[in-house]
């Protein structure tokens, strides 16, 4: 591959265009709206007007960004048809949105939430729940943030063969992220995401499509060379595997409907109606997107055989260059996916920046440091927080500690644990702060060694799924043994389902 498409300059121009774009939007989306920068809900929540289509989209652009493109791939190259799970657990938390979003939302809505812990804050009253869910999400995001990081250098770095080093495409890009997200907060997220959203559904459709030119169609073709040089991509899954399944779609599935960034989706919402619309159409999202992803993973495995793990991280760029060469409209289809994938992928990381910085703001800052701070100096507080923030994982960024999936399931183990104090609480009034702590501590303290220690899995089953069912045992016995503290009368009438239509 030294004779790579996009190593001359249209590739640098496009990703030049992108960067000038984004920074444009979030210039024009933060002039003149001083409740951008005054206000925590205008700052973090787009003033909490988001209507069925920007909802969608961001949501789709959000759930739907660089580890899917860059990173998914290269896991079904390696895994091979075992990787079909990607499209039951990308399903499955929408099937999770739909069960808590809408009462959620209304909730939300008569309390003004600004950040998820406020809604475990307002139902347990707890210091200790509030600063272990705290813990718990940043952790989650900061690893969110930096697989963004990674995939950001992975696949600029694969797209143009090295022309952009990875280093330098991961620094230069931050900078367009941070200066985006100080302008413009979620409203201009959300305004490119509807742009970048489309680039990457049609992308997709084109990727597949040129991938499918280049092995003549013939996609059986593709399994029995599977079949007869790699069998183990082909065979009917181990009983560990199985079981490595199900657990991956239990810790993904809950583990991703509790991401801050997509609650605070929810939160953005304008009505409920808008929300449970696109949440619903948004299930059909999964095969259209991951599913077509797949494919092109396990087209990978006969166009580039024996590549190393570390190699496999580029394949959507090696494929991309390949299909660029088969006439100029696939040339400049991938130059504009190309500069989309990098674009949506910023996106993603501009969310979860502004997710992790109004937690820091509001939640640490806001609560526990300046109790009667002004809004905009909250503002302020989360914006200079997110560049620090930024830059300490860019050290860590500089050398990536694993692949992209890697860093993918690491997130997971400690942030779903988070989910029975979240969902469980909207449904069981018995549950109480005491058991929720202890259910939450002791959960991401086993999933936390086990993972650290090695046992990322034991008979195929995550470190962090295990905690998650210690930590459900905890919240139930624990609610029944010992009865809450105080009934308090909002959360009383907020639990109450004659209370929970707008």
């Amino acid at each position: 591959m030294n004779d790579l498409t996009f190593a001359g300059i249209d590739g640098i121009i496009i990703l030049s265009v992108f960067a000038i774009g984004t920074l444009l939007v979030g210039y024009l989306s933060g002039r003149g709206d001083s409740k951008i920068q005054d206000s925590l809900s205008g700052y973090y929540l787009a003033g909490r007007n988001l209507g069925f289509i920007t909802l969608f989209f961001t949501l789709y652009a959000t759930q739907y960004s660089g580890n899917t493109i860059v990173g998914y791939a290269p896991t079904a190259y390696r895994t091979g048809f075992s990787w079909l799970q990607s499209i039951s657990f990308m399903t499955i938390i929408i099937g999770i949105y739909l069960l808590f979003a809408p009462r959620l939302y209304v909730i939300a809505k008569r309390r003004n939430f600004i950040t998820p812990t406020d809604w475990l804050t307002h139902r347990f009253k707890s210091k200790g729940v509030t600063l272990l869910s705290i813990f718990l999400m940043l952790w989650g995001l900061g690893n969110y943030l930096l697989e963004q990081l990674v995939a950001i250098g992975q696949a600029i770095a694969g797209m143009t063969g090295g022309t952009i080093p990875y280093q330098i495409a991961v620094l230069a890009f931050v900078f367009v992220m941070l200066a985006y997200k100080w302008m413009g907060g979620l409203k201009a997220v959300v305004y490119t995401d509807v742009i970048q959203g489309l680039i990457l559904l049609i992308g997709i459709i084109v990727f597949l499509i040129g991938g499918l030119y280049l092995i003549n169609g013939n996609f059986a073709d593709v399994t029995r060379y599977i079949a007869e040089n790699e069998p183990a991509k082909v065979a009917v899954p181990s009983t560990d595997v199985s079981i490595n399944w199900f657990s991956m779609l239990l810790l993904v599935g809950l583990g991703a409907s509790v991401y801050p960034h997509a609650v605070q989706r929810v939160y953005s919402s304008k009505s409920e109606k808008s929300l449970k619309k696109s949440l619903s159409r948004m299930a059909w999202m999964p095969p259209i997107t991951t599913g077509l992803v797949f494919i092109v993973g396990i087209i990978g495995i006969k166009l580039y055989p024996g590549l190393s793990t570390g190699d496999s991280e580029q394949l959507v760029g090696m494929m991309a260059n390949s299909i660029a060469t088969i006439n100029p409209f696939y040339y400049w289809m991938m130059v504009i996916f190309f500069g989309g994938i990098v674009s949506a992928i910023i996106s993603t990381a501009d969310s979860v920046l502004l997710s992790f910085s109004s937690i820091l703001s509001k939640d640490v800052y806001g609560t526990f440091i300046r109790p009667n701070a002004t809004e905009r100096k909250k503002v302020l507080v989360g914006k200079v927080s997110g560049v620090v923030v930024v830059f300490l994982l860019l050290w860590i960024a500089w050398n990536p500690p694993g692949t992209l999936y890697e860093i993918f399931v690491l997130k997971f183990e400690l942030l779903v644990q988070v989910f029975p104090a979240f969902v469980l609480g909207l449904y069981w009034k018995r549950l109480n702060g005491r058991a929720v702590f202890w259910g939450m501590l002791v959960g991401a303290v086993l999933a936390g060694a086990l993972t650290f220690t090695g046992y990322k899995t034991i008979y195929g089953i995550h470190g962090g799924v295990i905690g998650l069912g210690l930590n459900f045992v905890i919240c139930v016995v624990g609610s029944y043994v010992v009865p809450a503290f105080t009934r308090d009368k909002m959360v009383e009438e907020d639990l109450n389902p004659s209370n929970l239509k707008m």
